[in-house]
């Protein structure tokens, strides 16, 4: 079949399936299992493709591949998407059949992008549907910021791959999800990632099932998203007063969006569905007008409203753009401009590329990193109990060292050394016990510690009368002065 034909019939009580939904790897085929259980989707069908044997195992979609079984014997991709891909390229004829077979007209390829077989498999798999003709969109996801650069930088690179294999690509950020769903549990906050993929399926399979005013077809859906480029797909609703724009606004509150703005886009679909219960009036309608008008001059539109009873008093908005195109360098990490090929080669010159393309993807701030600085405790503060505590109810990565540092200088100006004075008359200079009372008290390293150390008393057993320095008797007295005890503060440590 030529790509562009979409000659089908099909009976007006039972819609074809004229789409269906493929999961590659371990995080598309987890989206797929999600959205195959929660319910049949008119016109949709699914397919797992995994090199993970055991994984598709537990699957409840009933039709799954094995991909590569030579290449991996079943055991998955090692995080190798050189692997995955050879994989791909050995079931090529099968995977050709499992797309084909039916009234299939439209593919929706799901992998998660930064791992093995959806990052290399994938891109192989939107080739083989495009090669037969079917209109194929990519929905794929890129990992969060702390999963480290390494594999943001393989999934932008499977991100550069797929788009050169699909006709549409939607891209869900992770990131995006910490910001969008803040107060959300991070299972929750997945399956709203999820969700991304059952909203485009099922609203596309509305569009083209619903009866409708101004009715959308299947080739209204083709022209806007074929060799469309970066996409987005999403149905918002809305209550109320202002509704449409309620519903406008909560269909762009999505990750796909990513840093584009929706009115880059270059071809948009507006499809408005209410209820017979509470239809649109003309001038809410008119709201319509507000949104569209912040585009280019330049964008195709396409309009359609149409009616759900299952709605009631709210509206639903479905909206498909296109035409978010990255430059090609976005997707092309660690070459620089052709301009300049001695880059190309320069070590520093590709960490920046990478850099640059990092940023572009996930904002100005995605490469910043707290600066470490570590604290090395001195003798006496393993000691100090407050300090101590401190350090230890801070988990280290929020531990701050001006606060650290501020504490020390703290305790230090509260901290004195009391040294108590010797059951006898201070012994004369030059004593070996008055050498080691000024080598205690003025060499010390510490700036503080918890109980202050005292000098040692003298032991209870008599002295020898020959060994009394100064010829004192033993047990003589000690004048007042001698018995105070000698205070000594320590500071500037």
């Amino acid at each position: 079949m030529e790509r562009g034909s979409l000659d089908f019939q099909y009976s007006e009580t039972e819609a074809p399936q004229l789409i269906k939904v493929v999961g590659v790897g371990g995080g598309g085929g987890n989206a797929v299992n999600k959205m195959c259980t929660m319910g049949t989707v008119p016109g949709v069908s699914f397919l797992l493709c995994n090199t993970d044997a055991q994984a598709l195992s537990k699957s409840a979609v009933p039709e799954r591949i094995v991909i590569g079984p030579s290449v991996t014997q079943g055991l998955g991709a090692g995080n190798k998407p050189e692997r995955a891909r050879a994989a791909a390229e050995e079931s090529h004829e099968v995977i050709q059949e499992a797309l084909t077979k039916g009234d299939t007209r439209m593919v929706f390829i799901t992998a998660g992008m930064g791992g093995g077989t959806g990052t290399g498999a994938a891109p192989v798999i939107g080739r083989i549907a495009m090669q037969a003709g079917l209109l194929t969109i990519g929905i794929v996801t890129i990992p969060f910021l702390f999963e480290g650069k390494r594999k943001i930088l393989q999934a932008l690179d499977g991100v550069k791959q797929m788009r050169q294999s699909v006709d549409a690509l939607l891209v869900v950020n992770n990131q995006r999800l910490i910001e969008i769903y803040a107060d959300y549990t991070m299972d929750n906050a997945f399956e709203k990632a999820d969700d991304t993929l059952s909203n485009a399926a099922r609203g596309i399979s509305d569009m083209v099932n619903a009866a409708g005013k101004i009715n959308l077809d299947f080739a209204d859906v083709e022209t806007t998203l074929r060799g469309g480029g970066v996409a987005v797909i999403n149905t918002g609703y809305g209550e109320g007063p202002g509704r449409v724009m309620t519903a406008i606004n909560d269909a762009l509150n999505s990750p796909l969006l990513n840093n584009n703005s929706i009115n880059q886009a270059r071809h948009l679909l507006i499809n408005v569905y209410q209820s017979t219960e509470e239809p649109l009036t003309t001038k809410e309608l008119s709201e319509l007008s507000e949104f569209t008008e912040t585009f280019t001059n330049d964008v195709e539109t396409i309009f359609g409203y149409a009616y759900r009873e299952d709605l009631g008093p709210k509206v639903a908005v479905t909206i498909l753009a296109s035409g978010f195109d990255f430059e090609e360098e976005d997707f092309r990490p660690g070459i620089s401009k052709p301009q300049d090929p001695l880059e190309r080669i320069h070590r520093e010159g590709r960490r920046n590329a990478e850099d640059d393309l990092i940023r572009r993807t996930y904002g100005d701030s995605a490469l910043i990193r707290p600066k470490v600085e570590p604290i090395a405790l001195l003798i006496d503060e393993l000691d100090d109990e407050e300090l101590l505590l401190l350090l230890e109810e801070t988990p280290s990565i929020q531990r701050n060292s001006q606060l650290f540092y501020t504490k020390r200088a703290e305790r230090s100006s509260q901290r004195t050394v009391r040294i108590a004075p010797l059951g006898s008359r201070q012994p004369s200079e030059g004593s070996h016990l008055s050498s080691k009372a000024d080598r205690f008290s003025l060499n010390s390293s510490s700036s503080f510690s918890s109980p202050s150390p005292q000098r040692p008393q003298p032991s209870p057993e008599p002295v020898s009368p020959a060994y009394v320095p100064n010829g004192t008797e033993t047990g003589e007295e000690p004048n007042d002065e001698e018995s105070k005890a000698e205070v000594i503060h320590f500071s500037n440590f």
